[in-house]
């Protein structure tokens, strides 16, 4: 089994614009040499000069370091309806932000972008008829974004099993349903980007909320899964540092073992940390992460160490 960590790059969001500056914090803080970059910080909404442009500064700063950008994602600010608004006209705007996403993704060299599947309105939730009418529309949608991704060389797609109804995918048993109704007649895999955090903490089914349970489950057809300590309230991207360690229930050598067992062949473990703007949280945000690839080093190495023999 072949395991990386990397980062999502939440955790520059607003603090580090710049792209000199989350990059240095990638590859000379961390150490790391893998990001799964999110929209938010090159919203695909801009001016395609300006995206471009841009684009090409993070991939040449990229390449300077070492630092591959393996995947891309929606992230805080894009974390919205998108696909699943109740309004045609705004869902055929995201269809088209999709695709101009696919091809910022292309120019940063990723092989695969990933979102939440789609959120249903309260209303629309609701309501059985709307809810299912719903849902096929965002099938229908990531079809289309799925074509236009194999044209320009996307590898796969993914959607992020979430936590409540009408974000979808909150159990087991409800994302395998979405993910095999994501399968024909798309040109590229739909995957899924596992989250060890999420799951229906109202549902009677233990395993919706074990982290180990959904690895078991999806382990195989997961490219990357979201790491943060994971505690009773299920909410806090907790970083992996000794306060949140010694009360939350993320182990990485359980984890890893899980995977194995699994029959996971390879995967990324991306690191996918917020801190609240707030203090001293905001001060924190680097030396927590840097805290958290120590934690998980040690157990990604001898996991490497057993794949070489």
């Amino acid at each position: 089994m072949k395991v990386k960590l990397g980062v999502n790059t939440g955790f520059a969001i607003n603090r580090f614009p710049e792209p000199e500056d989350w990059i240095a914090v990638v590859a000379d803080e961390l150490g790391l040499d893998t990001v799964q970059f999110t929209a938010d910080l090159l919203n695909p909404f801009l001016p395609e000069t300006v995206v471009a442009h841009e684009a090409d500064t993070i991939r040449n700063l990229c390449a300077r370091k070492g630092v591959r950008v393996e995947t891309t994602f929606t992230s805080a600010f894009t974390r919205v309806n998108h696909v699943l608004h109740p309004d045609a006209e705004i869902r055929r705007t995201w269809v088209e932000w999709f695709k101009r996403f696919i091809l910022l993704s292309r120019k940063l060299g990723a092989e695969g972008l990933g979102s939440h599947f789609g959120i249903l309105g309260i209303r629309d939730n609701a309501d059985p008829v709307r809810r299912a009418e719903r849902i096929e529309q965002g099938i229908a949608a990531w079809r289309e974004i799925a074509a236009y991704g194999a044209e320009v060389g996307l590898q796969y797609v993914m959607f992020e099993p979430m936590s409540v109804p009408r974000e979808l995918g909150e159990t087991i048993e409800a994302t395998r349903d979405l993910l095999e109704r994501c399968q024909e007649g798309f040109a590229i895999p739909m995957r899924l980007c596992l989250d060890v955090d999420h799951g229906d903490v109202t549902s009677p089914n233990p395993d919706d909320t074990d982290p180990h349970a959904w690895l078991r489950a999806f382990g195989t057809v997961s490219p990357c899964i979201h790491i943060k300590q994971s505690l009773r309230d299920k909410g806090g991207h907790y970083p992996f540092v000794a306060e949140y360690n010694a009360r939350g229930r993320i182990v990485p050598e359980e984890i890893l073992a899980t995977l194995r067992d699994a029959g996971v062949e390879f995967c990324t473990l991306l690191l996918e940390i917020s801190h609240r703007e707030r203090l001293p949280m905001d001060t924190r945000v680097v030396a927590d992460l840097k805290e958290s690839v120590d934690y998980w080093r040690p157990a990604i190495e001898r996991e490497r160490m057993k794949d070489e023999g």
